[in-house]
């Protein structure tokens, strides 16, 4: 494997060792050994260390969240179409349910506390944005509250329940039912 030479080539390769290893237990051994990079490198591109790298992992996965899932979900002008999307970029993201949620892995660890403002963003923003497609399309505060909240919740913890029953088919029937909800909600508001 040839060594990547861009912090941004750097970032994939950063993310699924901390989703192989958890945060504390990403060594730079394994990082180095992920990246094939030495550590003097890892440094040159992360002088933080391991807290830059997982916050520049964070800030990575942010964006790809935003701009995929959830500025559609606030702008598109289609909700039921932008729910749909959500749905299978959730599924594309998380390759059917065999890819681990990074944020959720640090939500539950001791590496909350360096990271809690933009953990606690990110299930907002998801949140939030599930709850403006549903307003959106007619579907009142309340209910959409309730359904953004069953939607996030049911797929982070469709993820943790299809890699310990090692049944990633588990998330895909779990995001079906999750698109029959929220086509419902719409089709009765």
């Amino acid at each position: 494997m040839r060594s990547p030479q861009t912090r941004e080539a750097i970032l994939p390769l950063l993310a699924e060792t901390f989703r192989e290893h958890g945060y504390e237990g990403a060594s730079l051994s394994a990082i180095a050994h992920r990246t094939g990079l030495g550590k003097g490198s890892l440094y040159h591109f992360f002088p933080g260390g391991k807290e830059e790298m997982a916050a520049a992992v964070l800030t990575e996965i942010e964006a790809w969240f935003e701009a995929r899932m959830f500025r559609p979900l606030r702008e598109d002008p289609d909700p039921a179409a932008a729910l749909r999307a959500m749905l299978a970029q959730t599924d594309a993201y998380f390759r059917s349910g065999r890819r681990i949620c990074l944020v959720g892995a640090f939500a539950l660890s001791t590496t909350r506390d360096a990271f809690a403002r933009r953990i606690d963003a990110y299930f907002a923003a998801w949140r939030d944005a599930v709850v403006a497609a549903l307003a959106r399309a007619g579907v009142a505060r309340g209910p959409s509250l309730d359904l953004a909240e069953e939607t996030v919740t049911a797929i982070q913890g469709a993820l943790v329940t299809a890699s310990a029953l090692q049944d990633p088919g588990l998330f895909g029937r779990t995001l079906a039912r999750l698109g029959a909800r929220l086509e419902a909600a719409i089709a009765a508001a």
